[in-house]
């Protein structure tokens, strides 16, 4: 009797240790599956440390090209181009999204799938959304994806970067044959890729407090720049040149004929000089966001440069180069009277500025955010 008081039963609470170990064992499968899901995610953590990502994007962005320019020169079907767009778009979304901290697969997959669509349902409005998006994040990626620069040459190598991203931007707008009016178009496309950038640079900046009196004027005279530069260009389009205009589209004219094209003059006079130098003032202070901002006013043209048919693709492309080149020399006349007014004086004391210059920012391939 001693004995079958002392062991316990089936619900006497001195059952805990032997108790535990009857539960356990359906848990096991759940244990296993867990260890799975870890591998799982250890294996895709290793795939994007790799350089195969970014090696895939390098083949969707020049498969893309290549049907762009085959579709260009009329070899093979024709929807060739649409694909080429497809695969350009759904590359430079990723890209945009994994430089800016989003979720590049989500994002990217969502990008391919709008555009597989677009081209299957075939309707004008569809195709001319699908454009504007397209010119969108090519005009912001180009900017987005620069990185600082600590002398001229390496600013101007990011001015570079920019308007290639654009220009292959461009060609993928215009694979997916919008109907459009250019004029809403450009605007559109300026408009949304200026709310863009300018949103992220926001958070780059950690708001507007970041900017200071050096980055608040910089901002204002840009923005004032800008506003010009488009009211003047719309007053001339609604009511006619004066004398002093007519003098310039002389000007214009003769360029055309004998140099085969004429700059943008917003990526000219703002876009391409505000990338120049941003990109060497964030090599030493974080404004230099702000400055960079105003980049897509050359890069939005430039990827929203082939939609007037009015206009040839060797004059086009001309017309690309000018106003980089001469958006460097303004860059550069800018860089160099900042680093007088604000920079050491000597030839030794600026090389050791330069030496020094390098404020922390990820790189091209890392995300910013």
């Amino acid at each position: 009797m001693v004995g079958q008081q002392g062991a316990p039963g089936p619900l006497d609470p001195r059952r805990t240790e032997d108790s535990d170990d009857v539960p356990e064992t359906p848990e096991a499968p759940e244990g296993r599956g867990g260890g799975r899901l870890q591998r799982l995610g250890a294996a895709v953590d290793r795939l994007a440390a790799s350089p195969w990502p970014l090696r895939a994007w390098f083949v969707g962005v020049l498969g893309g090209l290549a049907l762009l320019v085959a579709g260009m020169v009329e070899v093979g079907p024709a929807w060739l181009p649409g694909v080429g767009s497809v695969a350009v778009a759904g590359a430079f979304t990723w890209a945009l999204a994994a430089r800016t901290g989003g979720r590049p697969v989500v994002f990217g997959t969502l990008a391919v799938a709008i555009g597989v669509a677009v081209l299957v349902l075939d309707e004008d409005r569809l195709r001319t959304g699908a454009a504007a998006l397209t010119c969108v994040v090519a005009a912001v990626l180009a900017v987005m994806g620069t990185v600082p620069a600590r002398r001229f040459r390496h600013a101007a190598r990011e001015g570079l970067f920019a308007f290639t991203i654009a220009s292959i931007g461009a060609l993928a707008v215009v694979g997916l044959e919008p109907v459009i009016s250019v004029v809403r178009f450009e605007y559109a496309t300026l408009g949304l890729a200026l709310l863009g950038v300018f949103g992220l640079v926001f958070r780059l900046g950690a708001g507007f407090h970041g900017l200071g009196r050096r980055g608040l004027l910089i901002v204002l005279v840009g923005a004032a720049v800008l506003l010009l530069t488009l009211g003047y260009a719309e007053l001339l389009r609604r009511y006619g040149p004066g004398e002093v205009v007519t003098d310039l589209l002389d000007g214009v004219r003769w360029s055309r004929e004998n140099l085969g094209a004429f700059p943008r003059p917003i990526a000219t006079v703002l876009g391409a000089p505000a990338l120049v130098w941003g990109c060497h003032m964030r090599a030493r202070r974080r404004q230099g966001w702000w400055v960079c901002a105003f980049g897509v006013a050359a890069t939005a043209p430039v990827a929203s440069a082939m939609m007037n048919p009015s206009i040839a693709l060797l004059e086009v492309g001309l017309s690309i180069v000018y106003s980089l080149a001469l958006g460097l020399l303004i860059g550069f006349a800018l860089i160099r009277l900042d680093l007088r007014l604000t920079g050491p004086r000597g030839r030794r004391a600026r090389r050791a500025e330069e030496q020094a210059a390098g404020r922390p920012e990820p790189a091209r391939g890392q995300a910013l955010l």
